[in-house]
């Protein structure tokens, strides 16, 4: 057991919660052993408040002798030296010893506690057998512990337990050690947890006086690290890092406040000067001295962020998050840098840069202390930070001590390193057995210059390792950049142009105009050094176009390049060539005329505009750009680019108007805060920050130049387009070349190349491809219509169009056009001729001379240079055939092979078209040209027979298939051969109409003859027609001839349906008699004998009919037979009449049902035998025949509307019959347009009602 002597507290990890015990000490001494061991066995769950989650801890104890020191005096609100429970213990079992000694012990035990207010207390009673068989009077133990707790736990009964022979190994024992150690835990978790919530209510009282005048950081600090204690001796450590964590924060904002002008009374200690610069201390749990000036109020700033930044950093290591403390521990080093700044506090030149370089040193081997060499090699992300600061800080001591010099360090600069390192004071016992102690490492690298590049150099090269390992080459390019600026220092341009170089390429990848620029200026002075005359001038060139330079930095940087060009050069070898990306840019390039298409001999014009980039007027001797010629066909290229660029302009890449960076986008922002007295606090946000820091592609300025380009040799005898003693001004210039044109084909421009003086500045390759073309063009003949379509019949205006290419009309030139009957040309005297030229502009016009023979038209063509255009018109007539067009077959009748004619007549969708074909000789060709041109027809016309009984009536319909109205008149119908007892009686009234377009006119004329008709007639139907809107215009004929055959009616058909018997008229569902009346109105031709197939038996001569009744209309219903052939007699007015019932399915007036008569021939040619009676049906006429009057039978009842002809049934083995249609009038039937009424039915049960 411990005893309690008076000596100060030390803070150290070991410290635990204090458990005092009064009482008997010998019997306490005997259990200290295992109840040390035994109590941080079992976890107890840890409910604190304010909603904070539960946690398992384990609770240790430091027990130790009570005495009335230890009791916390009033206003003491230290955690660590509080004692959290105290216990009282003892094994009487005797009633007189209790009252006479026992009792009056615990009273003064209890009343001390009470004195200090401590309500944490248990009394022990320890039972032992080896007593009670001493003891042979005793009372039973329940006596002793029953009367402890009527005297001293009234109220708190559990105050007070019993332990049955702890040091026994019985079952009774253990169950009464285990309850005890149960109950002692409970209690002191209670405790805790009463102690601690009472004691962070003071500090949270405490840290809301924080506006007071005499409130106190350090008061407060040491109060809150007091809880981060307890919370460490709980083994909480992330309680206690969050007890740091608040106290960095609150710190942190009262800088930044006193920065911004609100300044708290207690921060005036933490501006006093900087006198101590000796870095961090991670290898002490606690730094003591540091703690010590923190609680005397004598600690600076530096002081206060070291202390704190350990013991976060012990938590860290803890917790197992060692890479959090690099984290930390850089932005520790920044932020301090700027508090410093804030707080206005002197500091010793070179001081921060001291204490930072031993900083990051100091944290980065306490990391090393407790990880292996490959959780730091695979974490290296985390530390490399820390290795680049400390390289950046011991590089600005080298300068600021003059040991990067290359004289070395002076007086002043010896008497700087001696004020450092006495500010570092003497090295720490925890290092001073260390050689690689980062106080050592300092000592030494400020101690010559060699170890200072020593150390400085591996710094350098070990964070480019760790950058490159971690695939961050762009931060280890910049420490190469760092390590450059070193060597230039030193004197060794050749080792610092390498890493300028390397950092060179992220630049220009990644379009960083600033650092590229710098870097540029870096590496033109090594250059210069190093005497490298032709990359040393690109790098020139490029500076003297960067706009991020003054005017006077990019003017000496051109002059560098103007002074090398006007040293004399004996040979073209001593020329250098550079890049003309840093000369100039290239904008557009226009051609003149803008098809970049020409004739052979034509003027082409290129204007080049380009902006200069040098900031003085620079006189080129020489520009030129070199052409490549192929023999390519000319035209496709051309036309596809003059497409794409109507105006003839090539615009080239970078050429287009476009910021650099896009702009801006700056808004306003306030901050106040909630607290009293707020402090107001502005600034600004860029909303468009996405875009500005995004990796833009890279502009031309920022282009890799060509260091060391050859030049390019141009071969003898080249095209070229050329100017010479130009001045480009600084910005746009234009600059206008001829571009030759002496040989058809493709000229494609390659390189452009500036000459001043012995420098040139070279394009070696012009992209997009810029090119034009050079053609030669044969004569050419178009014939074309002026309107979308050539009429027929109407006189129609054609364009011909003259392209003389390289052919030169003469004069007595003349085109011979071939005459055709159906397609004259009409010419009249004031035909004219416009001759364009190539570049569209009318040169004159001109008087046509045309003269007309029987089979040739000749125009004479005015004079016309070559490569110019000649137009003019003609008026063509196409005449429109009288007769329908025969087939496409190219054979007659007869077999013989047709000669095709000039003119051709086909038929689409509506509309005949002619095909009319000319036959030009040209005067610049041997040869004749075929011209085709396609005419429609404007009209279409069909014509039928009508019939009324005997009366026959001809019908005939135009109707207007053009676009165009036209006027129409004169329409008759003629005999084609006269005929005197034939006469075709008009019925039309109107003689004049105007057809508009798709409208249709019916004619009608009535056919009458006194002998009998003929068998086929000849007609011809003709009109006059115009164009309705010019009324002046001459009526143009039609003429449409057609044939009709067979114009008499050789028979008539009849019908009649008859209610049922005793009905008036017919109902619905009731069986109405039908009666069909055949009647032959004419005796048979002998002119026309296939009309009808005839047989003749004993003097009667019969044809046989087929008869069909359908209702298509599904209005009737065919019952029993609806079709039958019939053998009807040739004789004139011979009958045959038909019955059969039908029956009606709806009511109302009804049409007939339709009626059809057919010819019927049977499948042998032999006549068959009639039945005795010829009028009546024949249902004998053969086998086959009765089969298909039996299929005709049951079909009438299959399906209404729905039968199937004879002429339709598949033939499968044998011939079957067919039937065949009279030709149109050949039948009359009288049932076409008749009705008959037909009633409901009369059935009152049902009642059908259609609402709609």
């Amino acid at each position: 057991m411990e005893t309690h002597e008076e000596k100060p507290i030390i803070y150290t990890m070991e410290n635990k919660p204090i458990v005092t015990c009064a009482g008997d000490q010998n019997l306490f001494t005997a259990l200290y052993s295992s109840l040390t061991q035994q109590l941080p066995r079992e976890p107890m769950e840890w409910r604190r408040s304010y909603g904070r989650a539960p946690k398992m801890i384990y609770l240790e104890a430091n027990f130790v002798q009570f005495k009335e020191e230890l009791l916390p005096k009033e206003g003491n609100k230290a955690l660590l030296t509080f004692p959290f429970l105290h216990i009282y213990w003892t094994d009487c079992c005797d009633t007189e010893v209790y009252k006479a000694s026992v009792k009056e012990d615990m009273q003064r035990w209890q009343g001390v506690l009470r004195l200090h207010g401590s309500v944490d207390w248990l009394i022990v009673v320890v039972e032992s057998d080896n007593k009670k068989k001493n003891k042979t009077n005793i009372l039973p133990r329940t006596s002793i512990v029953d009367k402890i707790r009527n005297d001293f736990c009234n109220k708190q009964s559990d105050r007070c337990v019993s332990l049955s022979d702890p040091l026994k190994e019985s079952s009774r024992s253990q169950e009464s050690w285990g309850s005890f150690l149960m109950k002692l835990r409970t209690l002191l978790l209670m405790s805790f947890t009463r102690n601690l919530g009472r004691f962070e209510d003071d500090m949270r009282t405490l840290r809301e006086k924080r506006t007071e005048p005499g409130w106190s950081f350090c008061d407060y600090f040491m109060v809150q690290e007091e809880l981060a204690f307890v919370f460490e001796m709980l083994q909480q450590f992330e309680d206690a890092l969050v007890q740091y964590d608040e106290l960095d924060a609150l710190f942190t904002q009262y800088v930044l406040n006193f920065g911004a002008g609100d300044g708290a009374n207690w921060l005036g200690s933490f501006c006093e000067p900087v006198r101590s610069w000796n870095g961090l201390l991670l290898r002490r749990p606690i730094d003591m001295e540091k703690r010590d000036l923190i609680q005397k109020g004598e600690a600076s700033l530096l002081d206060l962020r070291s202390y704190m930044f350990s013991r976060q950093c012990t938590l860290l290591i803890f917790l197992m998050r060692p890479w959090e403390v690099t984290t930390r521990a850089l932005e520790l080093l920044h932020n301090c840098v700027q508090e410093l700044r804030l707080l206005e506090v002197c500091v010793v030149s070179g001081a921060l840069d001291c204490w930072v370089f031993l900083s990051c040193l100091e944290v980065l081997h306490r990391i090393e202390g407790c990880c292996d060499r490959a959780q730091l090699e695979a974490n290296a992300s985390h530390t490399v930070g820390l290795w680049t600061y400390a390289t950046e800080k011991l590089k600005s001591l080298g300068d600021l001590c003059g040991l990067m010099s290359e004289n070395g360090p002076n007086s002043e600069d010896l008497n700087k390193t001696v004020d450092l390192l006495a500010g570092l004071g003497a090295e720490r016992p925890e290092t001073a057995n260390s050689p690689q102690s980062p106080y050592k490492k300092l000592k030494e690298a400020l101690s010559s210059v060699e170890a200072f590049e020593k150390h400085y150099l591996e710094l350098s090269h070990a964070a480019m390792e760790m950058y490159r390992a971690i695939g961050r080459m762009r931060s280890a390019r910049l420490v190469g950049k760092s390590l450059a600026e070193f060597y230039m220092r030193k004197g060794d341009p050749q080792s610092a142009e390498n890493f300028l170089l390397d950092s060179l390429k992220s630049y220009v990848s990644e379009s960083w105009s600033l650092p590229l620029t710098h870097t540029r200026k870096q590496i033109a002075e090594c250059q210069k050094q190093l005497q490298k005359m032709d990359e040393y001038l690109q790098t020139s060139a490029l500076l003297a176009s960067d706009a991020n330079l003054s005017d006077e930095e990019r003017k000496h940087f051109c002059q560098e390049i103007l002074s090398f060009a006007s040293q004399n050069a004996e040979s073209n070898d001593a020329r250098v060539s550079l890049s003309m990306s840093s000369f100039t840019r290239l904008h557009e390039l226009r051609f003149r005329p803008a098809s970049a298409l020409v004739h052979v001999g034509a003027a082409l014009q290129l204007e080049l505009r380009l902006c200069s980039l040098m900031p003085v007027p620079v006189r080129v001797e020489h520009l030129s750009a070199s052409i490549h010629f192929s023999l390519e066909m000319p035209g496709s290229t051309a036309q596809k680019r003059a497409l794409q660029n109507p105006d003839g302009t090539v615009t080239f890449p970078g050429a287009s108007v476009v910021s650099g960076s896009p702009a801006l986008e700056l808004c306003e922002i306030q901050e106040h805060s909630p607290s009293e007295g707020a402090l107001n606090t502005a600034g600004v946000v860029c909303k468009n920050m996405h875009l500005l820091m995004r990796v833009q592609d890279s502009a031309p300025s920022l282009e890799t130049p060509v260091t060391a380009a050859a030049p390019l040799a141009v071969e003898d005898g080249a095209q070229m387009l050329e100017a010479d003693d130009v001045t480009l001004v600084p910005g746009n210039n234009s600059i206008v070349f001829t571009a030759p044109s002496q040989k058809p084909g493709t000229y494609t421009l390659r390189q452009l190349c500036a000459s001043v003086g012995r420098v040139q500045f070279v394009l070696p390759h012009i992209y997009p491809v810029v090119q034009y073309e050079v053609y030669s063009q044969e004569p050419q003949l178009t014939i074309q219509p002026l309107t979308e379509t050539l009429l027929a019949g109407l006189p129609q205006q054609v364009k011909f169009t003259i392209l003389t290419g390289h052919y030169n009309v003469k004069k007595g030139d003349a085109l011979q056009l071939s005459n055709t009957d159906s397609m004259p040309v009409l010419h009249s005297c004031s035909c004219s001729a416009r001759i364009i030229s190539s570049s569209g502009e009318l040169v004159c016009e001109s008087a046509l001379s045309i003269q007309s023979s029987e089979k040739v038209t000749s125009i004479s063509l005015p004079l016309t240079p070559p490569y110019h255009t000649l137009e003019f018109l003609l008026d063509v007539l196409c005449h429109i055939p009288a007769c329908p067009a025969r087939g496409e077959s190219d054979h007659l009748t007869n077999g013989q092979i047709s000669h095709r004619s000039r003119s051709r007549t086909r038929f689409t969708s509506g509309s005949a078209l002619i095909d009319q074909k000319v036959s030009v000789d040209c005067p610049w060709s041997i040869y004749s040209t075929l011209v085709s041109l396609t005419f429609h027809v404007p009209f279409k016309v069909k014509h039928s027979l009508l019939s009324v009984g005997r009366r026959k009536f001809i019908q005939v319909c135009l109707q207007n298939v053009s676009g165009t109205k036209f006027q129409l008149t004169n329409q008759t119908l003629a005999e084609t051969q006269h005929t005197p007892s034939l006469e075709l009686l008009s019925l039309n009234t109107q003689t004049h109409s105007v057809v508009f377009s798709q409208q249709c006119v019916f004619s009608v004329w009535e056919l009458r003859w006194s002998d009998a008709p003929p068998l086929s007639l000849q007609c011809v139907f003709s009109a006059s027609f115009a164009p309705a809107d010019a009324p002046d215009a001459d009526l143009k004929p039609y003429r449409y001839e057609f044939t009709v055959e067979r114009v008499s009616t050789l028979y008539s058909v009849r019908a009649e349906i008859c209610p049922p018997a005793g009905e008036q008229h017919c109902r619905t569902g009731a069986l109405c008699r039908l009666e069909v009346c055949l009647t032959r109105l004419t005796e048979p031709s002998d002119a026309d004998p296939e009309d009808e197939e005839l047989s003749e038996s004993e003097g009667l001569r019969t044809a046989r009919l087929m008869y069909e009744v359908i209702d298509n209309h599904s209005n009737w219903a065919v019952c029993g037979k609806s079709s039958g052939v019939v053998s009807m007699p040739t004789a004139a007015m011979a009958t045959h009449k038909v019955h059969m019932e039908v029956m009606p399915l709806f009511a109302g007036r009804l049409p007939f049902p339709n009626i059809r008569v057919f010819k019927y021939r049977p499948h042998h040619a032999s006549a068959t035998q009639p039945d005795s009676d010829s009028c009546v049906e024949n249902d004998s006429v053969s086998l086959l025949d009765k089969a298909v009057e039996d299929h005709l039978d049951t079909a009438s009842l299959r399906s209404r509307g729905s039968v199937q002809s004879l002429g339709e049934q598949p033939a499968r083995g044998v011939p079957m019959p067919k039937r065949q249609a009279f030709a149109p009038g050949q039948v009359f039937t009288g049932t076409q347009g008749r009705q008959v009424l037909v009633l409901p039915a009369n059935d009152q049960h049902l009642l059908e009602v259609n609402v709609t």
